[in-house]
């Protein structure tokens, strides 16, 4: 499909520059400013960081310069900055107020300033492209209802895996093929080196002597070297991972199909293989699911790292054996076929997602965006009253492991959002293994995402779904 095409369909669309202002200049938002230098149609006029010498390193390294940028203390000041045509660098999301601004992209990755960002645009008549996903799996349903209500869009962001996954699953159900399951992989690719036998994951390289058994030759069954490629020493899965997939679930209606995840040390070849229902001899309990791998490959393959699948059923075997003769992965019957995207590209996509908002009025995430399930925490050790719950490395809560469930209201005996849980004191003592109930943490009620999580809660009767 051309995308160029359908933004031509919009009348003037095709001529119209948009204006942006981003939120967090970390690696996605830097990413995104260097994009935006180069997309024709959208112009980032604003950088928001707590640390201005980020915001202003993101501008730099963007291809702006310093006389094109100016360091602003007040929402006064960004106005007179915009006002010169120079791009306003400004420490306080509270400073866009007023701006004008199309669409705001909140990159910060913290879970209740993104909330409070979040609001502030949508009640400003502004788009809202959510790139904390930390946030959107706790209240995206509510932003997005709130938005529409408003005229305006939230979008998830292209570049990330859930939009690229929604759109990847929206395309197989417009060409009518059933989804079976879908997902990612993970962030890192398992790379078996047979001169060195070792494998490596995570920048870290293990011994893996006989590990060619386990890779698997000409005619095998990879359901049965799973176990023993699970004992390498390497996580399958981390939290980002199945806040993705809640997320896609909340756009889509498909379903997790363990609370864990089955995250198989897998094949890209496997996949059609694997992620079938178990009464055909996959590992899934139904159809209709998500789930992540680890692309387990040779150095000579391409990576699969942070990629998004479907898994679909053709429409008939002879067509399945027309894919399989292309050199496309199906199932050993010829009833099931990957369909995959191996990359997503950060921040240079997200232009994507802001111009679909700001030009066709679409979001690049579903069309309906409903509570369907939470990421939830399970004591990963013994937890004492008085402790606080840090939000640590690559977003991961001490001493907390994820779970995807049904959604469920907040109260005292239901489980509390993962990331509600951030920065929460413990109040009583949860033993390992043991699913937080809000009863657990100090909740604070005054929170924006607290109130947006109760505003959605109320309105699509979380639980009753």
């Amino acid at each position: 499909m051309n995308i160029q095409n359908l933004f031509a369909l919009r009348a003037g669309a095709s001529d119209r520059v948009i204006s942006a202002a981003l939120v967090g200049a970390g690696e996605f938002g830097a990413s995104f400013v260097s994009q935006g230098r180069r997309a024709p149609q959208i112009e980032t006029r604003v950088i928001c960081d707590l640390d201005l010498g980020r915001a202003r390193k993101a501008a730099l390294a963007g291809g702006l310069t310093d006389a094109e940028i100016r360091d602003c203390r007040s929402a006064a000041e960004a106005k007179a900055a915009l006002d010169a045509g120079l791009v306003a660098l400004i420490d306080d999301a509270a400073n866009l107020e007023g701006l004008a601004v199309d669409v705001v992209i909140e990159a910060t990755g913290d879970p209740e300033g993104a909330a409070a960002t979040a609001l502030a645009a949508i009640e400003a008549g502004r788009h809202l492209v959510m790139v904390t996903k930390e946030a959107e799996c706790i209240i995206g349903p509510i932003l997005a209802h709130r938005a529409r209500q408003k005229g305006v869009v939230h979008t998830p962001v292209d570049g990330d895996q859930p939009s690229l996954l929604i759109g990847l699953i929206g395309w197989a159900r417009m060409l009518g093929l059933p989804v079976v399951a879908a997902g990612k992989s993970s962030e890192s690719d398992f790379v078996w080196d047979p001169e060195t036998d070792t494998v490596t994951a995570w920048d870290e390289a293990v011994p893996a002597e006989g590990f060619a058994e386990i890779f698997g030759k000409a005619g095998y069954d990879p359901r049965a070297l799973l176990e023993a490629r699970a004992r390498l020493p390497f996580p399958r899965t981390t939290v980002p991972d199945l806040c993705e997939m809640g997320i896609v679930c909340n756009h889509t209606g498909l379903s997790p199909d363990i609370a864990e995840m089955h995250a198989p040390i897998a094949r890209t070849i496997e996949l059609p293989t694997l992620f079938r229902p178990a009464a055909e001899g996959g590992l899934l309990g139904g159809t209709g699911r998500v789930d992540m791998f680890n692309c387990l490959r040779r150095r000579d393959e391409i990576s699969f790292a942070g990629g998004v699948y479907v898994i679909a059923e053709v429409p008939d075997l002879a067509t399945g054996k027309l894919f399989a003769g292309k050199g496309i992965p199906t199932s050993p019957d010829g009833r099931y076929v990957l369909i995959h995207n191996p990359v997503h590209l950060l921040g240079a996509e997200a232009p994507m997602s802001a111009l679909s908002a700001a030009l066709l009025g679409q979001s690049t995430g579903g069309a309906e965006v409903v509570p369907h399930i939470d990421l939830h925490a399970r004591a990963s050790r013994d937890l004492e009253p008085g402790e606080t719950l840090e939000m640590g490395y690559r977003h991961v809560i001490g001493g907390l492991d994820p779970l995807l469930q049904p959604a469920r209201p907040l109260g005292d005996g239901e489980p509390v959002p993962y990331y509600l849980t951030a920065g929460r004191r413990v109040l009583r003592r949860v033993p390992k293994g043991q699913i937080l109930t809000c009863a657990d943490i100090a909740i604070d009620e005054d929170t924006v995402l607290v109130r947006l999580r109760r505003e959605q809660d109320e309105f699509f009767g979380t639980g009753a779904l």
